[in-house]
């Protein structure tokens, strides 16, 4: 679903953890006008692909932010699709070139293959594209954002061992995908910087965004004897969180990019925070300034922070945001390891 404007429906119904979109009226949010490369002066005129819809009050709702925030802070005319499949993401960036969008996002490291190959064919178009690493042979019109998942679950490492109870932790994930194994390992690193023993279980559902597959596995876990889950999980989340509603106290969970505290507050431990607005702006800014392509990689002093933990005490929490400290000053280096885990 294509939406040239950000909706007051959308952003209202974000909060409420619904996957029914809203409406759009099919307008421009603008005047169409011409490409026009970087430096121009003029404001820009961007799109998104997204791949989820911008009421997922999850990854989608954070770039449907990061939008708002480039409307407001840069007079920024913005545009995004909806609910965009691998396939047809060619398909919907060169629609987006041919319409004069001078700067084109795609909200998802999937689609990266996708955007540096309609890159090649667009020179005057900036493109932003996620990766979970700094690729080579990048195209100078590309910008590349590494979400950095690696160094977002190592304080959830430290933090999933301090708060459990009986020594077993879990990490439930969506697909193995390289960066999925990144988490796991970043796991596994602070555990043993910790000097942990506790045995770390890492499990996948097949699905990001099925929560009846994640109740499932998550109910396994806590039937296993696992009293700290870790979540890498998109609406499969909710899915997880009815899974611990009904256990015993001092069971708890985390989730990852949004506050989800309202899934299962007595449950809830903590989640990843990612805020893609910062990241948006900066790379404007750049683009601004006639830089038309580029790496900026994600951090815990730029654009990733740890909610304060809940439901442990304040011992624990004081442990872990010392971790985030030395993680934001470079005192603690994550190795970025995407070696499959068996």
């Amino acid at each position: 679903m294509r939406s040239p404007r950000i909706s007051a429906c959308a952003l209202g119904a974000a909060l409420m953890l619904t996957a029914t979109a809203c409406g759009s009226d099919g307008g421009d949010s603008g005047d169409s006008g011409g490409g026009g490369g970087s430096g121009s002066g003029d404001a820009p005129r961007i799109a998104a692909v997204f791949s989820g819809t911008t009421t997922d009050a999850d990854y989608t709702f954070l770039g449907l932010e990061a939008l708002q925030a480039a409307e407001e802070d840069h007079g920024a005319e913005v545009t995004y699709s909806e609910s965009v499949q691998v396939p047809d993401a060619e398909r919907v960036l060169r629609e987006y070139v041919a319409d004069g969008y001078n700067v084109v996002w795609t909200h998802g490291s999937q689609f990266y293959d996708a955007t540096v190959a309609v890159a090649e064919e667009a020179p005057d178009v900036v493109f932003i594209a996620e990766q979970d690493t700094e690729p080579a042979d990048v195209p100078e019109n590309v910008w590349v954002l590494d979400r950095n998942f690696h160094l977002a679950f190592y304080p959830l490492g430290v933090l999933a061992a301090a708060a459990s109870e009986s020594g077993n932790i879990a990490y439930l994930g969506g697909v193995t995908l390289p960066f999925s194994y990144s988490e796991v390992h970043a796991v596994e690193q602070a555990l043993e910087d910790s000097g942990s023993d506790a045995t770390f279980t890492p499990v996948w559902t097949g699905d990001f965004n099925d929560p009846t597959k994640a109740q499932q596995f998550a109910s396994q876990l806590l039937a296993d004897g696992n009293d700290v889950v870790l979540t890498s999980l998109n609406l499969g989340a909710v899915g997880a969180f009815e899974a611990v509603g009904d256990a015993a106290p001092g069971v708890l969970m985390t989730a990852k990019y949004t506050d989800k505290s309202n899934l299962s507050a007595d449950h809830y431990l903590t989640s990843v925070l990612y805020d893609f607005s910062v990241m948006l702006d900066e790379i404007l800014t750049s683009i601004e300034d006639g830089e038309t392509g580029g790496y900026l990689g994600m951090s815990y002093e730029q654009g990733i922070s740890l909610q304060t933990p809940q439901n442990v005490d304040q011992a624990v929490i004081d442990e872990v945001n010392g971790i985030v400290e030395q993680l934001a000053s470079g005192e603690i280096e994550v190795e970025r390891d995407v070696t499959p885990v068996e």
